[in-house]
């Protein structure tokens, strides 16, 4: 204790040593310097003036007396720059100094000067020039240089005087530093040991001091919040362990703000809904979180009115969103401070229910209806008798026929779909050749296929591995989509078949020359109902239900399906059906 009171006094002195040296150094060196500087430069400039009252040839002749009475070196340059005289170094090795900063600022201010460093001998040089003039011409210029070696000298010898009492300073602060360090260490290592044992949580009692300073008064205040302290932190823990109880049970995703509105706690739930897509949640305000303008908003508004508030938010990306309800509301029990609680429950599954089941309703309600709707008005027709052609009441009966298969075929694919849906449509698997099962379902298009003049591909091979799926399914799957394919395929198209192996999977793909679909709407190809083009769909005998069965098929076979498309140039699709020796 003694050691580390003394190394912490040590060190605070040595602090202020080094400021104070670092303060000098501020304000004496750089003072120092300039005076000095301002003083050479001020006696260089006087002599430059005195050495212009000769002439050039005057001073070229006398350059080395000159040089020696102004004790610098002096250099004569021409109004080009071009020295042609200097007291040291010979001219001829001289290279043009026309473009020397203290030259160019006596070219245009009347006097120039400049301080640069030079290697030959270590130290800094003032350079200052004047221009020579005749008749209001500058014909050449006037350069005194000096090295600042009196400046430096000046410098360490004050440094020199002040380190010196520094240091007789320090040892004095050091000696004080350690006697004082001995009589403070005795009821600091008391206490000290007294709060080790109260960290490590064992049984403290209280301290006593025999002295009568600050040191006593310490004790007495610590003796205090140790009792204080024991009773806080059994309350603590027993709070604190009925809300985690809690929130770890909860479903719902909970998140608490300290009186900073930043973060301090999410449990697990809320990292479940999320899918750690925000990654870590702690410390950050709710918009810095989760970027929402939404929630953010509810928050302000939380803040105004302090009263519970309820909103649905939308989070995630656009493709798959996270729909929260979500609410907003104080934590109390927290004295002094002012922490909120946020609860998300995560409605997106029934939001997505409630959507699927409105418009299932809806499209249900409109495809009945529009078959009907000309069943009805043909027989009515026939019924009020006010037809009296056969040929005609043959037509409207063939039109309320079409519409009828048309409905039994619209009950016929809900059915399918439901019954995959429930787990209620049996399958019975068994190894099958693609070849074959395409050979079995391409005369079922024919009929189409040559009333379009379409040329169909089948580049599927003989030898390919087998799958495992159930017959009658498969044969609903290729149907369906070789049908869509020719269907959307105009006359003289063509449609190419061919499969691969991809890992696991055997892989046949229908292309089709046909009008395609905008890149924006292939991803909502295979809901219910859905039609890129909806009356053209129907026209062409359409319940929009086709897509959707081959993509529950192909679930239930353990596959996917996948769409490309482009429009105005066909479209691709893909079926992924599991190989057989992969079931196995």
């Amino acid at each position: 204790m003694k050691r580390n009171l003394f190394l912490k006094i040590l060190f605070s002195y040595l602090v202020i040593v080094c400021l104070s040296f670092f303060i000098l150094d501020l304000l004496i060196k750089d003072e120092i310097k300039k005076v000095m500087t301002d003083k050479i430069e001020a006696e260089l400039f006087a002599y430059a003036e005195l050495i212009d009252l000769n002439s050039a040839q005057k001073m070229s002749d006398q350059l080395q007396q000159i040089a020696r009475i102004s004790n610098s070196r002096v250099t004569l340059v021409d109004a080009r720059g071009r020295v042609f005289a200097d007291s040291e170094k010979d001219i001829m090795q001289m290279e043009n100094h026309f473009s020397r900063p203290e030259l160019q600022e006596a070219r245009l201010r009347g006097k120039g000067k400049s301080i640069r460093f030079s290697q030959s001998i270590g130290v800094d040089m003032l350079y200052v020039a004047i221009p020579m003039k005749s008749e209001s011409q500058i014909t050449g210029y006037i350069r005194l240089a000096r090295p600042l070696h009196d400046v430096q000298n000046v410098i360490e010898k004050i440094y020199q005087s002040v380190f010196l009492a520094m240091m007789i300073v320090a040892v004095i602060a050091l000696v004080i530093a350690l006697i004082f360090s001995y009589r403070l260490a005795a009821p600091i290592r008391a206490l000290e040991k007294f709060t080790e044992r109260l960290r490590q949580g064992h049984p403290v009692g209280t301290i006593f001091l025999e002295t009568s300073d600050e040191t006593k008064k310490l004790a007495d205040n610590i003796n205090y919040l140790v009792d204080e302290l024991q009773t806080q932190i059994r309350l603590a823990n027993e709070d604190k362990s009925k809300l985690m109880t809690a929130f770890t049970s909860m479903t719902e995703g909970v998140l608490i703000l300290n009186e900073e509105d930043r973060i301090e706690f999410v449990n697990q739930a809320l990292s479940d809904i999320l899918s750690e897509q925000y990654g870590d949640l702690n410390g950050k305000t709710l918009m810095e979180a989760f970027r929402d303008v939404e929630l953010q908003k509810a928050f302000v508004k939380f803040k105004e009115k302090h009263n519970t508030i309820i909103e649905e938010i939308t989070l995630g990306s656009s493709i798959e969103p996270v729909i929260l309800s979500v609410s907003i509301s104080s934590v109390h029990n927290y004295p002094g401070e002012e922490k909120v609680m946020v609860v998300f429950h995560d409605v997106t599954r029934l939001k997505k229910l409630e959507k699927i089941r409105v418009d299932f309703v809806a499209n249900v309600t409109h495809e009945i209806r529009t078959p009907l709707t000309a069943i009805i008005g043909y027989l009515e027709t026939i019924k009020a008798g006010t037809i009296n052609n056969i040929d005609e009441t043959n037509r409207f009966v063939d039109i309320s026929l079409k519409q009828a298969q048309r409905l039994n075929r619209l009950v016929e694919d809900l059915l399918v779909i439901s019954k995959v849906e429930l787990g209620e449509l049996d399958f019975r698997f068994e190894e099958i050749s693609l070849r074959n099962a395409l050979e079995g379902v391409l005369p079922l298009v024919e009929a189409k296929v040559r009333l379009k003049n379409i040329t169909i591909h089948n580049k599927v091979r003989e030898n390919g591995a087998p799958i495992w799926a159930d017959k009658d399914r498969l044969t609903q799957i290729l149907v369906n989509v070789i049908d869509n394919a020719v269907k959307f395929t105009p006359e003289f198209g063509s449609v190419f078949i061919e499969n691969e192996q991809k890992d696991n999977y055997a892989v046949l793909t229908i292309t089709d020359t046909g009008i395609g679909i905008p890149k924006e709407e292939v991803q909502r190809l295979g809901e219910r109902f859905y039609r890129v083009d909806r009356s053209r769909s129907r026209d062409l005998g359409g319940t929009g239900l086709g897509l959707s069965i081959v993509k529950h098929l192909m679930i239930a076979h353990g596959g996917r399906m996948e769409i490309e498309s482009q429009l105005g140039r066909g479209t691709k699709v893909s079926l992924y059906f599991p190989l057989k020796y992969s079931n196995r």
